[in-house]
């Protein structure tokens, strides 16, 4: 299995798409450096994942047994057409990404979580951090070695 060492490096963004799916490409780097004992902090199956798996009816443990066989992006995408319970348009699919990709954390918690981070990461002058996906790519920038 081709699998990312994301003890060295960060995931792909959360906006880079396969099939029109944001989010899917990071989560298969997830998936694949988890089941190689390779994933650091990140978390396969994370609330932003759940996403993913909401939208599509596809079950997080079927996906990983599909990944665990060694199948590459293209054959997983082909997978989770044939297998999605919940079958989307093309359309459908880019706006949901799209929704995705501009979504903001939306309760306390939440928006707690991020200031705390942003302000870990010493990004407190950064106005440009409002989404989840801006999050994401910020804080996988900082923590290999990016000044934010």
């Amino acid at each position: 299995m081709n699998a990312p060492d994301l003890t060295q490096r960060a995931p792909r963004s959360p906006r880079v798409r396969l099939g029109g799916y944001a989010l899917l490409p990071r989560m298969l780097d997830k998936c694949r450096a988890t089941i190689l004992g390779k994933n650091g902090e990140y978390h396969y199956n994370c609330p932003l994942d759940q996403r993913f798996f909401v939208f599509t009816g596809i079950d997080n443990e079927d996906l990983k047994s599909q990944v665990a066989k060694g199948l590459g992006d293209g054959e997983i995408l082909a997978w989770v057409e044939a297998n999605a319970p919940r079958k989307h348009e093309a359309h459908e699919i880019a706006q949901w990404s799209q929704f995705r990709e501009q979504s903001a954390p939306s309760d306390n918690e939440s928006r707690e979580y991020v200031s705390s981070a942003i302000t870990k990461n010493e990004a407190t002058s950064r106005e440009d951090i409002a989404t989840w996906f801006e999050y994401l790519d910020l804080d996988d920038y900082v923590s290999y070695g990016g000044k934010a």
